[in-house]
């Protein structure tokens, strides 16, 4: 039921979907929809947090001195892991990150995933922060525009990535990661 009302507001809008498009989608009466869950919202909670709970836990883990997933603790090394992750969980959640980057804060549900949201991203510029005070990125730009342009490029996933398609989530993640921390400078022949 999760996935298609995912898709279904991905389609529609999350407004743009009553609890009867819901039904018809799934073949069922709107009873039993309310059989299965509460409220509309219930499934837009749902599925926020499905985008939300794994891109939090990568964070958390690079805060946590690489919470044991990062060999090395430097920020630098700790910041390349959360870009690379994300974008491996983006790709695996794509349909509940898209309904997550098209919220606008219009009901609580929303303003709680948005403040989410704001927290991963303060904790991404801290990272950046980091790792350029430890002398391993450049310092001259703001830590905040850094994040969210890196971030922006993970995000843009959600606009072309196709898991059938002829690059696999890891594949993209490592170009991304390529791309954001060594440029598009040829690599120095050995």
């Amino acid at each position: 039921m999760l996935r298609r009302a995912i898709d279904l507001f991905n389609r529609k809008g999350y407004e743009g979907t009553s609890v009867a498009d819901l039904a018809a989608e799934l073949g069922f009466s709107k009873s039993a929809i309310y059989h299965h869950v509460p409220s509309k919202e219930h499934l837009l909670a749902q599925a926020l947090d499905e985008a939300l709970d794994e891109l939090t836990a990568v964070v958390r883990d690079a805060l946590d001195d690489g919470g044991g997933s990062v060999a090395d603790g430097r920020a630098y090394a700790r910041l390349r892991s959360v870009v690379r992750r994300s974008a491996v969980v983006l790709a695996a959640h794509q349909p509940a990150v898209t309904l997550l980057l098209r919220v606008r804060g219009n009901s609580a549900v929303e303003k709680e995933a948005l403040a989410r949201r704001r927290w991963i991203d303060a904790q991404l510029a801290q990272l950046v922060r980091a790792a350029a005070a430890e002398g391993a990125i450049r310092d001259d730009l703001p830590p905040e525009l850094v994040s969210r342009l890196i971030f922006g490029m993970v995000n843009s996933l959600v606009e072309w990535f196709r898991p059938d398609g002829e690059m696999t989530a890891a594949a993209v993640a490592d170009a991304i990661t390529a791309i954001a921390f060594d440029g598009l400078d040829r690599p120095a022949r050995g």
